[in-house]
């Protein structure tokens, strides 16, 4: 298309750049638009409270538990999760699960993850997006509570939990009491990716590194210590980046201020990520677009976090060499609706 003697510019689709979403929970993975859909009669979304923080948001997510308790809404947050990562040029989606949430809607957490693998596993062959279990030690829980989720995990390790996790309030909440539950987990195989340099600074990413993380969700305080940068592209330590959920718990003031450019330059591996879509109102394509017009990324530097996305998911090894490759096409193409 031109404009008199210009040409307007060309831009690469976002949509068509293949990727993996890893850092996504699954109470709040699919848009509000969506969900009410699909929910039709059964109730109403809990409200958002932006402004308020960390605690207004867990307020929200805990109301979403109760909301995705009733019959039949893991089959259809499963398979809305699973529709919206294929529309979005996502090639794999890993859910972080709660299952113990659920004992009294379903009897057990065993009998909870075993409908949430079944709904996963239909999801996956309906959308042709494969989809990954992260099993969620919740930090505010003694240690004998992060045992059991870690049984659990390796319980159902091949019905596709991949990774066991760690969230709630970092604040007075080391993950350090939970080594022997990590260490087991890494040991069986599972991915080891809890949160961490979120609301607390760099100690709780060196916490996170302490007890095997190879993999943390958020982790953006890092900038705050460069050494600690230095540490993480040494040991090739993946960052799941969120950058609008950091802005909206006021991690960083705004957008523009998001050290994710930063932490690139410094060979820092990141990925781009929605965090928690329900609850702020955006989606992995939407954080592609952000890192491209608000921060400034380049295309390279947004097929970088692509490729890191990509070789951090646990998928075979030829699926992971087609999306590469597929990146690598999409890097040396120019085409017009991003």
């Amino acid at each position: 298309m031109t404009t008199g003697r210009y040409s307007a510019p060309r831009t690469r689709s976002l949509r068509a750049l293949p990727k993996a979403h890893l850092h996504l929970h699954f109470e709040a993975a699919v848009r509000r638009s969506v969900l009410s859909a699909a929910t039709h009669g059964l109730g109403e979304l809990p409200p958002v409270r932006h402004g308020a923080g960390f605690d207004g948001f867990a307020e929200t997510y805990l109301a979403m538990i109760d909301f995705l308790a009733a019959p039949g809404m893991f089959d259809v947050a499963f398979d809305a999760a699973a529709r919206d990562a294929a529309e979005e040029g996502v090639v794999y989606v890993e859910l972080a699960v709660s299952p113990h949430f659920y004992t009294s809607a379903y009897g057990s957490a065993y009998a909870a993850l075993e409908a949430m693998a079944r709904a996963a596993e239909t999801a996956t062959a309906e959308h042709e997006v494969h989809i990954g279990l992260m099993l969620t030690i919740d930090r505010t829980l003694p240690p004998a509570a992060a045992e059991e989720v870690v049984d659990l995990a390796l319980a159902f390790s091949s019905r596709g939990v991949v990774s066991v996790g760690a969230a709630n309030d970092e604040r007075d909440h080391p993950l350090s009491p939970f080594t022997s539950a990590f260490r087991r987990a890494s040991d069986a195989g599972l991915t080891v990716a809890p949160h961490a340099g979120e609301l607390v600074g760099p100690d709780s990413v060196r916490d996170a590194l302490s007890v095997g993380a190879t993999r943390i969700q958020h982790g953006v305080r890092a900038i705050e210590d460069n050494d600690l940068v230095a540490e993480l592209a040494a040991r090739d330590i993946c960052l799941d980046v969120c950058p609008t959920s950091n802005v909206l718990l006021g991690v960083v003031p705004e957008v523009e201020q998001h050290p994710l450019s930063a932490l690139l330059d410094a060979n820092v591996p990141c990925t781009l990520n929605a965090d928690d879509p329900t609850i702020l109102g955006v989606s992995i394509l939407d954080e592609y677009k952000t890192a491209r017009t608000t921060l400034a990324l380049s295309d390279e530097k947004l097929a970088q976090c692509a490729r890191t996305s990509i070789r951090f998911a646990p998928l075979d090894d030829d699926t992971k060499a087609h999306a590469l490759a597929a990146i690598d096409c999409w890097l040396g193409a120019a085409e017009e609706n991003s």
